[in-house]
């Protein structure tokens, strides 16, 4: 194993690997240094070069978020996960005080699936002059202002600005993100695609628990009751596929299968829809493939998100 280097912060061993954290630019440089054939601009990239792996969360890691890791493994040489919760991304009203900050067992976590190294920076690292006057990365219509950008019309600038930084600090060569966000997922292959971004985006199918309940680090706001109720949510996307099959066209499927959560107990739903799969743009009137059924609703105070693709084989 080479031996790292003295400005590195290294997490207390759990298994023979040890994770390095990197907690400013200096380590995060010093590390790119360590790894000079990764950082091979991707066009040139040779099959004897090494490939670096990116996933980036904001933390509160479960099983879905180590999925990432395991296929960035399989594709990479080298994985960097980075643990930043953005203050960007959240609206005035929203929880990000709140928001689980669980590092030391995300460290253990990204340790047991092979992460070679976390990039844990602060708020001022990735906003020096403050967030308020930043230089923004606004995405095109329908993605910026539809679905979750509806319910959250400052998300997705939040989210497309904070991970253009990161791909400008780390480089990585392909970057992996959960589809259990599907939107999020667009948003960022059609920035990549637009800015002429030197990163493949790798898109890996939501992780699920045995009942079907996608996994999210807001599950944890659960209580027993509501956390057997949250399983209807992900049967309302099915049944909405099920209508569709059966002939209903699009908005007819979402519109009952809408009705029948609604009658569950406690679900205030946001939205329940039919886009299309590249643009997510609405579905008209006739059920055709790929699209995505997506949807969100609150179940008492805890907001919940879940979709359904269907692919053109399906």
């Amino acid at each position: 194993m080479t031996e790292t280097p003295a400005n590195y912060t290294t997490a207390v061993s759990i298994a023979e690997k040890k994770v390095v954290v990197l907690r400013d630019l200096d380590s995060l440089y010093n590390y790119r240094l360590s790894q000079a054939a990764a950082w091979a601009p991707i066009q040139n990239l040779r099959q004897d070069q090494i490939r670096l792996g990116f996933v980036p969360t904001m933390g509160a890691l479960h099983e879905g978020h180590l999925e990432l890791v395991r296929r960035a493994r399989e594709k990479c040489q080298k994985v960097i996960v980075s643990i930043f919760v953005n203050p960007y991304q959240f609206a005035p009203h929203e929880d990000f005080s709140k928001y689980p900050r669980t590092f030391e067992r995300d460290l253990e976590l990204l340790q047991s699936v092979g992460a070679d190294a976390v990039f844990y920076p602060d708020e001022k690292l990735i906003y020096p002059n403050g967030k308020e006057k930043i230089t923004a990365v606004i995405p095109p219509s329908p993605l910026n202002d539809t679905l979750e950008g509806e319910f959250r019309p400052t998300f997705f600038r939040g989210v497309a600005t904070v991970v253009l930084k990161l791909f400008n600090l780390v480089q990585p060569h392909i970057a992996f993100f959960g589809q259990k966000d599907y939107q999020q997922w667009k948003v960022i292959e059609t920035m990549v695609k637009d800015l002429n971004l030197p990163v493949d985006i790798v898109g890996v199918p939501t992780v699920r628990e045995s009942d079907g309940l996608a996994m999210s680090s807001r599950n944890a706001y659960l209580d027993e009751k509501a956390r057997k109720e949250a399983t209807n949510l992900y049967k309302a996307l099915c049944t909405t596929r099920e209508l569709m099959e059966g002939g209903k066209n699009p908005s007819q499927a979402a519109a009952e299968a809408a009705k029948l959560l609604q009658e569950s107990q406690g679900w205030q739903l946001q939205y329940l829809k039919v886009c299309r799969s590249e643009s997510l743009e609405a579905m008209p009137d006739k059920y055709s493939k790929p699209c995505v059924i997506l949807a969100a609703a609150k179940l008492g105070e805890v907001r919940l998100i879940d979709n359904l693709p269907i692919a053109d084989f399906d």
